[in-house]
């Protein structure tokens, strides 16, 4: 029988973010382009060899991004704002788009399908695609030259790719792709001519809800690819959930299907198990969780195998998607208990349980070396099984209505129409990081960095006072990530040293992983906002993560509820909520950017999904007086489709992404009427240019066509911890001056009810 290993996609960061620091040494001009791409050329090559040493059969190539795989295929096939056209160098011109410059705002940017990864969103526009530049035939003859290797080229595929993109009519989405399909098919052919066997083509759209003619226009392009370029197995690749269709999709005219048996909630395994699995087809077989980085059970997973080889003759085992979504190897992880350890499994240790299981099923590898392997994962597990029964039945999950709550809220903060603010977090500097070395290596002592903790919040809080910012924050200096400062500090939580994931562009996180049962142990921010207060005599907001992002970005054991992991963490920062009211903090603000992320890909669970997020934020913010002011936040999803949600967790004021956008979700209002206060980010923080006053203006002036100005603030899109010093302070005084003058112009009309 034909059994192979394979490898979806690697992690692009390097063992110890290597990748980053090229990024940002390049664009801060520390190194020039050619130490910039050799750098990159050599990581990437890293990666190969590595991959090549575990043994794997299929190793992808193109999953290697200098930012993002949906910005390199739009690049690759030549669309090109007209915006960035002007410029001549390629690089440049491609980190422009991601990035923006000082003349043009960047690309728009969301969550990739449900995970915490951001792609660049392409926009199509009127442009006729191209082969610009063949870069997997160039990676691919790369590849070979170095290690005599034959690789499998990867690519998202036109359909994924067209339906993610914007600026185009929908209706028309079949004439681009007809324009499309042409430029694939001379792609396959250059690679097939170079004597590429295997290419992984992605289109994970098929995993949600998609229409019969999409499922049609399917079958007529891969018609086209398998009648045009017979020589190219393609291999149709699916990942983080159960494909739609089934039975179409599998009769498609390719040589393999990719299907994900770990994120089907056993979908795949019941249409195979009820209409079969073509013979003449190889089922490529995602059997190793790609998403979280607990052990896989080798003993189960072999299984599952014999089970998938009797209805296949043909096997590929690899992850269930691409391993960027896990960080990259556990052997520079010393820090955490040694049994938790154990039961860990990243990039570089899932590669090697995907040769013991093709081992396993070629004969080489016996059943006893698999449960051997399981053995200290099983016995970790079993002694965290039983978890503590907390209930919220007697905790508020509602407060008085809005309408009395805004009374007491006006007459407590006394804030003026169009109030300004930030997100929450100022940037960190190298100081501020070299600092919180030296307090981890032991270096200062607590005292010494609490002491320089409260001179950045000290120099900070003067800034926002002479920006005239009229709602403070403390900065978060002492925090390294929303999610990871609070998982140092919660029980049943666990950080790594070196577990860094790849967010967005050369932003990347550590997600702490859950073990255990959740629980608030001591403050975790009431001393530093305190602190911040008795700075100012403008109202500082309590800055906290809420618990549905907490979880979508943590990793959580497969083996816990997650709606009982979920309601633990509305418990703890309940707690802290509460904390922070008890010593006078009136404004507290409880993000929740990833709010949308974790919303299945299939409509039939979306429900149960909402229904326990919008649980669990109240059930976090619903414990405090009606004078206390809820904010939360949202970032780069898109929120059209859900403000009767946003509307359900009752937060006093919402604020979210809108700038990449172009304030295209303003038009939501036009239908949703919506009553509590908002902020629409009037500037998009990601991006290091520097926006003018005409352009906030731009931004608020489209905003109050459809708020009550008495709805309306005005904030950056994000948080700025990411930003230079100068970039975050004369963004935020053009976005100040911008909104006096609108408070002016709104005076001027004699108040807010001839506005309009």
């Amino acid at each position: 029988m034909f059994i192979r290993s394979s490898n979806v996609g690697y992690p692009r960061i390097g063992e110890k973010r290597e990748w980053k620091k090229a990024l940002e040494s390049f664009w801060n001009g520390q190194i020039d382009k050619e130490q910039f791409i050799k750098t990159m050329e050599a990581i990437r090559l890293d990666s190969i060899r590595k991959q090549l040493e575990k043994g794997i059969d299929l190793i992808p190539i193109g999953d290697f991004s200098l930012y993002d795989h949906v910005l390199d295929t739009a690049f690759m096939f030549g669309y090109i704002p007209e915006r960035f056209q002007q410029i001549d160098d390629a690089l440049e011109q491609y980190f422009a788009m991601a990035r923006g410059t000082n003349g043009q705002h960047a690309l728009e940017m969301t969550k990739w399908f449900n995970t915490n990864y951001h792609y660049i969103v392409p926009e199509i526009g009127q442009t006729k695609p191209r082969l610009v530049e063949n870069r997997l035939l160039k990676e691919y003859n790369l590849v070979k030259e170095t290690f005599d290797l034959e690789t499998k080229p990867v690519l998202l595929g036109p359909i994924t790719f067209l339906l993610l993109s914007k600026q185009y009519e929908r209706h028309e989405w079949r004439k681009h792709l007809a324009q499309l399909v042409p430029v694939y098919v001379e792609l396959f052919k250059q690679l097939s001519e170079a004597g590429v066997s295997f290419v992984q083509i992605d289109e994970p759209i098929l995993v949600q809800d998609i229409d019969d003619d999409i499922v049609d226009t399917f079958r007529d392009v891969y018609e086209v690819f398998h009648r045009d370029v017979p020589n190219i197995n393609l291999i149709l690749q699916t990942y983080f959930d159960s494909v739609s269709h089934y039975r179409e999709i599998v009769a498609l005219p390719v040589a393999g299907i990719g299907l994900d048996f770990v994120h089907d909630n056993g979908e795949n395994m019941k249409n195979i198990n009820t209409y079969g699995f073509p013979k003449d087809k190889i089922l490529v077989a995602g059997i190793v969780d790609g998403r979280n980085v607990w052990k896989s059970s080798l003993a189960q997973k072999a299984t599952l195998l014999h089970h998938l080889a009797n209805v296949a003759e043909k096997l590929i085992i690899q992850p269930s998607c691409s391993l960027l979504h896990v960080p990259v190897t556990t052997k520079h992880e010393h820090t955490l208990p040694t049994e938790l350890a154990g039961a860990l499994s990243f990039a570089d240790e899932k590669l090697d349980e995907i040769r013991m299981l093709t081992e396993y099923m070629n004969g080489n590898v016996t059943i006893d070396e698999l449960i051997k392997y399981d053995e200290q994962t099983n016995v970790y597990f079993a002694k965290l099984h039983h978890e503590q029964e907390q209930t919220a039945e007697t905790v508020p999950v509602s407060r008085v209505p809005y309408t009395e709550r805004r009374k007491a809220q006006q007459g407590h903060l006394q804030l003026p129409l169009l109030p300004t603010t930030t997100i929450g977090s100022f940037p960190q500097t190298s100081d501020v990081r070299q600092a919180r070395m030296k307090w981890k290596k032991g270096e200062w002592n607590d005292n010494q960095y609490k002491s320089f903790i409260k001179k950045e919040i000290a120099k900070w809080i003067d800034i926002q006072e002479q920006l005239q910012l009229d709602v403070l924050v403390h900065g978060e200096f002492e925090r390294t990530d929303m999610v990871e400062f609070f998982g140092e500090k919660l029980q049943g939580m666990a950080c790594t040293t070196n577990g860094w994931v790849q967010s967005y562009g050369s932003r990347c996180v550590r997600p702490p992983i859950i073990f255990g049962d959740i629980a608030h142990l001591y403050p975790m921010t009431v001393e530093e906002t305190v602190y911040a207060q008795s700075l100012t005599n403008k109202p500082v907001k309590g800055m906290l993560t809420g618990p549905v992002t907490m979880l979508n970005w943590s990793f959580v054991r497969d083996d816990i509820s997650r709606k009982h992991v979920l309601m633990q963490l509305a418990l703890a920062i309940r707690e802290e909520v509460l904390q922070l009211e008890k010593e006078g903090i009136r404004i507290i603000q409880v993000d929740e950017p990833a709010l949308r992320e974790g919303l299945p890909l299939k409509k039939e669970k979306h429900a149960s999904y909402w229904e326990d997020a919008v649980m669990a934020f109240r059930l976090a913010t619903s414990s405090v007086k009606e004078e206390t002011q809820i904010h939360t936040h949202m970032c780069y999803s898109q929120f059209e489709h859900m403000m009767h949600i946003i509307d359900e967790l009752d937060a006093d004021v919402i604020s979210i992404e809108s700038s990449r956008s172009h304030g295209e979700l303003v038009s939501s209002f036009e239908t949703y009427e919506y009553q509590k206060e908002i902020g629409l980010g009037v500037y998009d923080i990601h991006s290091p240019r520097i926006p003018t006053k005409e352009e906030i203006s731009e931004q608020i002036e489209r905003a109050l066509r459809v708020l009550r100005p008495e709805q309306f603030w005005v904030n950056p899109d994000c948080g700025l911890k990411t930003r230079k010093e100068k970039e975050a302070i004369a963004a935020l005084k053009a976005m100040v001056e911008a909104a006096h003058e609108y408070r002016k112009r709104l005076l001027a009309y004699g108040g807010m009810k001839s506005w309009k």
